[in-house]
């Protein structure tokens, strides 16, 4: 956690790899605290939900395994009250900007596609574990048949 003052004092400095803004709230990937994570012996996995952000990410230099989680509206509607969001209306309109940013760059390569709502997330981890362990090349996914 930091404050907005921080993060733009690392913006200046071209310390960030990513920043964004949702939810009422500043998003910030910097390359220290990626850096620290690797240099600590740690696997870094950062969760966003912009095209931008997950391409942004390969200027840091390792391997990643890029990966497009995927789940319905309905699903996505489910999960946030069964978790007691409040801003339900909110998140629901970002899964549609999200849908929509995947449509805008249909053509943007993924190693590796889940779609949430088939997979418990043991299955899932387990897949993306194995993307980075054969080293699944990137391909353009067939986008506009996911979101629907």
């Amino acid at each position: 956690m930091t404050t907005c003052e921080h993060i733009e004092e690392l913006s200046q400095a071209g310390e960030l790899l990513y920043r964004n803004a949702r939810y009422d709230a500043e998003y910030a990937i910097d390359q220290r605290g990626v850096s620290d994570l690797v240099e600590g012996g740690r696997i870094p996995v950062l969760h966003m939900g912009q095209v931008a952000g997950a391409s942004a990410i390969g200027a840091f230099p390792i391997r990643w395994a890029k990966v497009l989680l995927w789940c319905p509206q309905a699903v996505t509607e489910e999960r946030c009250k069964g978790r007691g969001d409040k801003d339900v209306d909110v998140r629901l309109k970002v899964w549609h900007e999200t849908r929509q940013d995947l449509l805008d760059h249909a053509g943007e390569p993924w190693p590796l596609v889940i779609e949430t709502h088939r997979l418990t997330p043991a299955q899932a981890a387990r897949n993306i574990n194995g993307a980075l362990t054969v080293g699944t090349l990137p391909e353009v996914r067939n986008i506009r048949k996911l979101v629907g």
